[in-house]
């Protein structure tokens, strides 16, 4: 077997759990999203009646697709695809940085650079990973697709356009592990360019002109200037133009092909942008272990912050919005009462907003308690014990500041929605419902951090495969269950879905007291057990 085909190899058997759970993840919610079209817009009036309203209201396109018609399949894609070309992205970019900056941290990737693989070999194996990766996602996603009856040429070009925008970010993160020094750096950048990338393609949508029977969106050109732009562009189950994908591809191999020049170009263990040079003698707040986290993670904190800033002010800003086009279009006011579980159109926006906030906030804790997985398996937690300093006061230290900083996120939110409502002198009693649903997914997301401490100490090798695992999951029962018609109990398993809201004048506590108990046990249980489990190494 070739060098790169034994590397190849072993990228398989080291990945096929985490890649099972992002590809059947993304087929199922594929499928899934054929029941929640099926039953929320049964007939061509309320599809008709959907599609106008986001046409009216271009707001809405910035987390939807583009509108290509008003056929069931085509509405469903409207409604799902930008979603699936996500987690394709995102999948991409995880393994890109993972194979390539992620080897040269703990130095195996100089220990294969010294076999005749050489620089190169490795990271020509990584790109090979994504596309088959991406092949598989595409395939299986089509696959979904036609299993619901779909039309199969539309199936089959959906799925490719997903794989597509997959291909394009596995060059982004090939290209961002060339930049910086760190799988932590490299991972920002990717992740930054992608959220941009997605956010440019939503307002390309807005601002782009409809046509005259309100049943298609033609995109500007900022769409054009985002790889999830040229997916949605392909119009699948529409017009079926396959051209764009060309875009997404030829956007993957440049990159790919320019980080290959760039790994044959630098030393191992360099990068192309300078990192900033430190202090010369500690500040006193490092003198503990938790304001050690705190400088480790505090970019990320603010990064997240700032993402529930702005998702707070929109939930405010557009909740008159989407109150006046609920009150001519019931099936988006039937859409938001699911999810939100009841009150008034306004309230209802509001809480869908803050569903997402709750999982912004959610994913910036369990990453600093992924955190101190990477500081264990990198061997840097190992003279931070080796002093003073028990397990139990370690890993504290991440709790706290994971607490902290989810707090922070959702605190962010609620200054933006009360900022929001400032601004156009909204209802006062909208306050009220901000205050009391960002405290009730300050309680959910706390949740995700108390369960991924639990893996963390129980089985250290799985935690941050299990711990976004877990947010993504969380994300899809709050999120979609209710448009996809899950059952109550199964939705209600997302702690984001039974968080305390405002209904009406009334507060309803539903779970509270179960997230409770769930964030006290988790927690409590990680500092216990962690006081005998030995360090586990990357192995």
């Amino acid at each position: 077997m070739s060098t790169v085909g034994t590397l190849l190899g072993q990228r398989l058997r080291r990945d096929w759990r985490q890649l099972a759970l992002w590809i059947l993840g993304t087929a199922a919610l594929a499928y899934l999203s054929y029941t929640g079209v099926a039953e929320s817009f049964g007939t061509e009036q309320e599809r008709s009646a959907l599609i106008a309203t986001a046409l009216a209201n271009p707001v809405i396109l910035l987390f939807r697709g583009l509108p290509s018609g008003v056929t069931q399949s085509a509405v469903m894609a409207f409604l799902i695809f930008p979603w699936l070309a996500m987690l394709a992205a995102f999948m991409s970019t995880f393994l890109a940085v993972r194979h390539t900056r992620g080897e040269e941290e703990p130095g195996r990737a100089e220990l294969v650079s010294a076999t005749p693989a050489g620089r190169t070999a490795p990271i020509v194996a990584t790109a090979l990973h994504g596309l088959l990766a991406n092949a598989l996602l595409a395939a299986l996603t089509a696959g979904a697709f036609l299993l619901t009856g779909s039309d199969a040429e539309g199936s089959v070009l959906i799925g490719v356009a997903a794989g597509s925008v997959g291909v394009a970010f596995l060059g982004v993160g090939l290209f961002a592990a060339q930049l910086v020094r760190t799988s932590r750096g490299a991972n920002s950048v990717s992740v930054w360019v992608l959220l941009v990338a997605f956010v440019m393609c939503g307002i390309g949508n807005a601002i782009g002109t409809p046509s005259d029977d309100l049943t298609r969106m033609e995109s500007s050109w900022l769409a054009w200037l985002s790889p999830f732009g040229w997916g949605e562009n392909t119009r699948a189950f529409d017009e079926n133009t396959w051209w764009p994908l060309a875009l997404c591809l030829s956007l993957g191999a440049i990159l790919t092909g320019a980080a290959i020049a760039l790994t044959a170009a630098r030393d191992l263990g360099g990068s192309f942008l300078a990192e900033r040079h430190g202090r010369t003698s500690a500040p006193a707040s490092l003198s503990s272990p938790t304001g050690l986290v705190w400088r480790l993670t505090r970019g990320s904190v603010a990064g997240w912050a700032v993402g529930g800033l702005l998702t707070g002010i929109l939930a405010t800003t557009l909740a008159n919005v989407v109150a006046e086009v609920g009150a001519d279009n019931p099936s988006i006011e039937q859409i938001l009462d699911q999810i939100s579980g009841g009150g008034d159109i306004e309230q209802a926006t509001i809480t869908t907003f803050y569903t997402m906030l709750g999982i912004l906030a959610a994913c910036c804790g369990v990453q600093i308690v992924c955190r101190a997985r990477q500081e264990e398996a990198h061997g840097t937690a190992e003279p931070v014990l080796a002093a003073v300093v028990d397990r139990m006061r370690w890993l504290s230290g991440y709790l706290v500041i994971a607490f902290a900083g989810l707090v922070a996120v959702i605190a962010a939110g609620a200054a933006g929605s009360l900022l929001g409502l400032a601004s156009q002198e909204g209802d006062a009693q909208l306050v009220q419902t901000v205050l009391v649903t960002a405290a009730g997914q300050v309680a959910a997301a706390s949740v995700f951090v108390a369960v991924t401490a639990v893996v963390f100490v129980a089985a250290p090798r799985l935690t941050i495969a299990l711990g976004w695992s877990l947010v993504v999951v969380g994300l899809v029962l709050g999120l979609f269950g209710p448009i996809f018609g899950f059952p109550d109990w199964v939705t209600d398993l997302s702690p984001i879905a039974v968080a305390p809201v405002m209904q009406g004048d009334e507060v309803d506590l539903q779970g509270l007291w179960w997230l409770i108990a769930a964030v006290g046990v988790g927690a409590a249980a990680s500092l216990a057990l962690m006081r005998r489990r030995e360090l586990a190494g990357s192995g």
